[in-house]
């Protein structure tokens, strides 16, 4: 494996962050609750997980604005436009694995 340095890293880990997040707004036809169901984690996990970056290094940024990030979008116009209702079968799955902090 090559030998990275921190900003190598650093820069590799944000690319890759880029295209997730580019991904999931492309993939607009996959719900949350399928990705928590999935995977244990959402685009509201990385709304919340970007925003706890920022407040770390003294930068305050809101629920909305880092959701707006995420997104792509305000968090109420993504609804509006993609999200639909969750089957009973995918509730009831996410209520048994849900995370503690959800």
């Amino acid at each position: 494996m090559a030998e990275l340095n921190e900003e190598q890293k650093r820069d590799f880990e944000a690319a890759a962050f880029r295209r997730l997040v580019r991904h999931l707004r492309e993939r607009t036809d996959v719900q949350n609750i399928d990705l928590m169901n999935l995977a244990g984690f959402c685009r509201n996990c990385l709304s919340n997980w970007y925003r706890e970056a920022a407040e770390e290094t003294g930068v305050a940024l809101s629920k909305e604005e880092s959701r707006e990030i995420i997104y792509g979008m305000p968090y109420a116009e993504w609804q509006a436009k993609y999200q639909t209702e969750a089957s009973d079968a995918k509730k009831a799955q996410f209520e048994t694995s849900r995370p503690k902090d959800h």
